[in-house]
């Protein structure tokens, strides 16, 4: 291997590194904007690469916006994006991650619907050879798959921290709800944790309901539509993404009902906004961008330098944090999601 291959292997690891930092300590560690000068510093691919990418469902803001970050990175790095769109079920996904599976990739990475759905065919794919990026939610447990890495948020830390700052709002005492995303999803049952690990220091609290939303607004809509009525007084509600908040706020207040304090993930746009002007008490930032944007220098990094798991490759599981919003610091965090940096 010549020294500007070693040379750009490091800087891919390096990018990898910072993947797994918070959001602001990575804007402090290197200061940058993704730029192509950068990512010729960070080891580009010299040849044009072809990646496949699925997450859960463009329908879902967090999704749609991993999208574009993924392509936008593509791009930097020289890598062709080609996607293949769960569409919020685990049927359709497993169908175009078969299809996926039939077809020859440089490396593939995908956001699974539910853990265990899409084994066979990501198996088929580790088999002839192809780097399997992992993101947001296990395909299967780590022990069981040989995916190239895993980069996701901390689940529990995210259902935690915005349960504490609903807590915080209803000082302590109150009914409370939350809204599940799909129950297969290892990212939401990492959030139910995190909201139980609050709750059960609280003895003033009750839990309401707990159904799953499956990350489909127009199924909360209905969801809320009963909780409304059945529940004269509900004082806060956590929701599994930013979305299903949203939506359910809609139902609120068409109900008269917005004095219900309500906390997302994910941190998107229209969250933020929320957050801002008070309709949200807080959300906490799931980084997408970063999340797709590293899949895209993991898989750079394994198809050119041949980089494997490991010490001194990368590494098996990379936690991509994100900081918790309040109104406090809520515009800060849209500009760098613009930037496609967190």
């Amino acid at each position: 291997m010549t020294d500007d291959c070693i040379e750009q292997g490091s800087a891919r690891r390096r990018f990898l590194q910072l993947a797994g930092l918070s959001a602001g300590a990575a804007m402090a560690a290197v200061g940058f904007q993704p730029t192509p000068a950068l990512a010729e510093a960070a080891g580009r691919s010299g040849k044009p690469l072809k990646a496949a990418f699925s997450n859960a469902g463009l329908q879902a803001t967090w999704c749609a916006q991993g999208k574009r970050a993924a392509e936008y990175w593509g791009k930097l790095f020289n890598v062709e994006v080609t996607w293949f769109d769960g569409e919020l079920s685990a049927p359709k996904q497993r169908a175009a991650i078969d299809n996926m599976a039939s077809e020859k990739w440089d490396f593939v990475a995908m956001q699974a619907f539910g853990i265990g759905t899409l084994t066979t065919p990501v198996n088929r794919m580790i088999d002839a050879g192809i780097p399997v990026i992992d993101m947001d939610t296990l395909i299967a447990p780590l022990s069981t798959i040989d995916v190239h890495t895993f980069i996701a948020p901390d689940n529990e830390f995210m259902g935690s921290s915005v349960t504490q700052a609903l807590v915080n709002a209803i000082n302590g005492e109150g009914n409370i709800v939350m809204t599940q995303g799909a129950l297969g999803h290892t990212g939401a049952q990492g959030r139910a944790r995190g909201f139980e690990s609050i709750i059960k220091k609280y003895p003033n609290i009750q839990v309401l309901d707990t159904q799953p939303g499956d990350w489909d607004v127009t199924k909360v809509a209905r969801i809320w539509e009963t909780l409304l009525t059945k529940y004269p007084k509900i004082d806060a509600a956590y929701f599994h993404n930013d979305d299903m908040a949203l939506a359910a706020y809609n139902v609120m207040k068409a109900h008269n009902r917005t004095g219900i304090k309500i906390g997302g993930c994910d941190a998107m746009p229209p969250a933020l906004a929320a957050v801002e002007d008070g309709r949200m008490t807080a959300t906490v930032r799931n980084p997408s961008c970063r999340i797709h944007g590293g899949a895209i220098i993991a898989g750079v990094a394994a198809v050119i330098d041949g980089q494997k798991t490991g010490p001194g490759g990368i590494p098996k599981n990379i936690i991509a944090d994100g900081p918790v919003v309040t109104r406090a610091n809520a515009p800060g965090l849209m500009w760098m999601e613009d930037q496609f940096l967190i």
